[in-house]
């Protein structure tokens, strides 16, 4: 019932942009907080950019003034604008919802990768 269909991941040069999509589906009166996780080829999975029902955002240091989360509440639809991109973004990104009560979804990842 409660899904995650994101989209958007793609191989550009370096300095390129990108955008990446994440629309929630289901029952959203417990959808608190959504984001964007990836993870490189044999790194953890980190924490890249997190948005809160009352607007507030986070961005893990090395994507600050390149990366921005924003959110389409009428599609219940978050996006992450991605500019500048540099070879050390190449990871598979992961849509992330807190459903609160009903816990934790994942999207089904979308690869991005920098390269020239």
């Amino acid at each position: 019932q409660l899904q995650l269909v994101e989209s958007g991941g793609a191989a550009v040069q370096p300095g390129g942009s990108l955008r990446l999509s994440c629309a929630a589906s289901g029952s959203l009166f417990e959808l608190y907080t959504m984001g964007w996780y990836r993870q490189a080829r044999g790194k953890q999975r980190e924490l890249v950019a997190l948005i809160t029902s009352g607007g507030s955002t986070n961005y893990v240091d090395s994507v600050k003034g390149r990366f921005t989360i924003s959110a389409e509440h009428a599609k219940n639809t978050v996006y992450l604008q991605m500019d500048n991109l540099k070879s050390e973004d190449t990871a598979v990104y992961y849509c992330y919802a807190n459903f609160g009560s009903r816990g934790f979804r994942w999207g089904q990842g979308t690869q991005v990768t920098v390269s020239s």
